[in-house]
This record gives C-alpha cells, sequence and structure tokens, in this order.
C-alpha cells in the first residue's frame, strides 16, 4: 500500500544522500569505532512473539557481554544495512566499552519495499501489537540471553528508526530508561503512507498540547517517563527540521516542563544544545543533512556524516553512562 509514496521517498534520499550510487561506500575509518567493535554477529531466529515479522540481530562484544551491562537497541533508516550502521554510526564501539551487548532489530522488503520502519502505521506502534511489540520481544530475549540490566535499556535510531525509536519510549515507557531520536518525527504524525510522506516534508502545525494528546495511554500509569536525546540538522530536506521541534515539545509537554529550556549552550559554532535538565536534550546541527553525525572520519554508510560531535557518544552522557 503507498508504495509509490515511499519510492518516490527513497529516490529523493537517494538523489539528495548519495552523489553516485554505483560508488560502493568507502572503508570504515577508525574515528567511526569499526574497529573497536570486533565482536560476535548473532542471528536470533526464536524469540517471542513476532507479529510485526521482523528479524532480530544482536552485536555482542568478544567474549561475552558483561553481566549486569546495559542493553542497547539501535534502529535503522529505509534501505540501511543494519550491522554496518551499528558500526559506522559509533554505537557498536558504545556498547563495547560498555561491555554490553547490541540489539539490532532488522525490517524486511516483505513488510515495506524501502525496508523502513513502519513508525506511520498506529497498528505497528501500539503497545502489545505488531513491529512494536516484536521489538519488545527481543528486548527481553535480549535482557535474558546476555544477562543485561532490564533497568538500563537505551533505544535509538535514525530517521524511520528514529520514529520509530520514539514511538517504541511512548509504547513501552516501562521497557527503556532513555531514547535518542536522529532525524526522526513526534510519535502520532502520521496515520498512513500518504500522511507520512506530507508530514516528513510539511510538518503540521500543532502546539505541545496537542502533540501531547497523541501520545499513546495504554501504557502503566504512575512510572518514570524515559529521557530523550533528540538531534536534527537544520539543512535536512527529507524530514523538515521542524519535526525535531515538535518532538521535544511533545517530550516536554509530557514531562510537565516549560516550553523554554533550561539551559542553552553552543558546543561548537555550528552546534546548539538546548537542555530541560537531565530529561530532554535537543541538538541542533547547523548546515548538516538527513544522516547521524560522528566526529570525523567518513563511514561505510552514506547515512552516516562528520558533524564534529559524536552522537552515541553525547547520547550515552545524557542518559548517564559515564562516556567520556
Amino acid at each position: 500500500m503507498h508504495d509509490g509514496l515511499l519510492h518516490r521517498l527513497a529516490s529523493l534520499t537517494r538523489r539528495l544522500l548519495v552523489s553516485d550510487p554505483a560508488t560502493p561506500p568507502p572503508p570504515p575509518s577508525v574515528a567511526d569505532g569499526a574497529g573497536a567493535a570486533a565482536g560476535a554477529v548473532m542471528e536470533v531466529a526464536a524469540f517471542g512473539a513476532n507479529p510485526g515479522r521482523l528479524g532480530m540481530k544482536l552485536l555482542v562484544p568478544s567474549p561475552r557481554a558483561r553481566p549486569g551491562a546495559p542493553l542497547f537497541v539501535l534502529l535503522h533508516g529505509c534501505g540501511q544495512d543494519a550491522v554496518r550502521f551499528a558500526r559506522a554510526s559509533g554505537f557498536a564501539a558504545l556498547a563495547a566499552r560498555q561491555g554490553a551487548a547490541l540489539l539490532l532489530p532488522d525490517q524486511s522488503a516483505d513488510n515495506n519495499a524501502q525496508r523502513c520502519f513502519n513508525w506511520f502505521r498506529p497498528a505497528d506502534i501500539a503497545r502489545g501489537g505488531g513491529e512494536a511489540a516484536s521489538i519488545r520481544a527481543m528486548v527481553s530475549d535480549a535482557v535474558r540471553r546476555c544477562a543485561a540490566d532490564p533497568r538500563r535499556v537505551f533505544v535509538a535510531g535514525l530517521s524511520a528508526g528514529g520514529a520509530m525509536a520514539a514511538a517504541l519510549l511512548a509504547a513501552y515507557p516501562d521497557a527503556f530508561a532513555a531514547g535518542g531520536v536522529v532525524a526522526g518525527l513526534p510519535v502520532g504524525a502520521a496515520a498512513d503512507a500518504h500522511d507520512a510522506l506530507l508530514q516528513m516534508t510539511h510538518p503540521q502545525p500543532r502546539s505541545r498540547e496537542a502533540w501531547h494528546a497523541l501520545l499513546p495511554g495504554a501504557a502503566p500509569a504512575g512510572g518514570a517517563w524515559p529521557r530523550l536525546s533528540v538531534w536534527h540538522g537544520e539543512a535536512d530536506h527529507i524530514v523538515a527540521p521542524a519535526n525535531a521541534a515538535a518532538l521535544v515539545g511533545q517530550w516536554t509537554a509530557r514531562l510537565g516542563l516549560p516550553e523554554a529550556p533550561e539551559r542553552v549552550t553552543r558546543p561548537a559554532p555550528h552546534l546548539t544544545r538546548s537542555c530541560w535538565g537531565e530529561h530532554v536534550e535537543y541538538w541542533r546541527v547547523a548546515g548538516y543533512g538527513h544522516a547521524f553525525p560522528v566526529a570525523d572520519g567518513m563511514a561505510a554508510d552514506p547515512f552516516v556524516l562528520p558533524a564534529g560531535v559524536a552522537a552515541a557518544a553525547a547520547m550515552a552522557r545524557f542518559w548517564g553512562l559515564g562516556e567520556g
């Protein structure tokens, strides 16, 4: 359904981000952490209920994950290779430094022609159903399999993966301590592929309260709400930067925080970080497009580009994991 719209989006993405799609990407550099993330990739066929029909991969540091370590979950963008993205983004290296496993849910072309997570389908982001339920089952399996700390499960994603990460945090706030969304969208921003394309390029103007009202109400009441790190390039022509501001407004409204940030800093001339205490941070990257920020070097993924800041390590610091 709506494959024509999704094909149009994929074509636009390739045209904007990859100057010569026939040219293979350069090899990963040491700066991207590929060499530091030596570990086995494990394909897990049976992890529990899988209504979303997703694949599960685990990247486990050598020789094994440290008992009681956190668990990281990383959601790829449309068309990305999950393992390549994990290594290029720095998340594989982050997990290795933490002695932790990295869970990589994997979308299939059977579910989505462009291999995008279906963040725009209400049935796939609701608690207890679809792709969200499949990823929740993977988390339970990975926590058990790797003896990870269930109180320290963190999810992040890029683009469609970022939108799905936000949806997971909202549907299962009791399962995740925190998350990171790069070039993503607010929860409930679309009801189908047509809505998704419109919201990505021409975001609906809504108040913080209106965005807050779109959050699901099925999660257990009274629990802690996950902290959130939001990142967006101000030159993103695939997902309009206004979507990041809407997501920040949605989260701060849910937490009862003021609209204005508590603190705004400029780590570099092109970087602006707005902070609402330990609950929400919002990084804006001037002149940056639709990609996952790494400090420097070329990555083996055209959706991972240097930005003078390593988003994976910065997220971990905000999540309280002591990354230097």
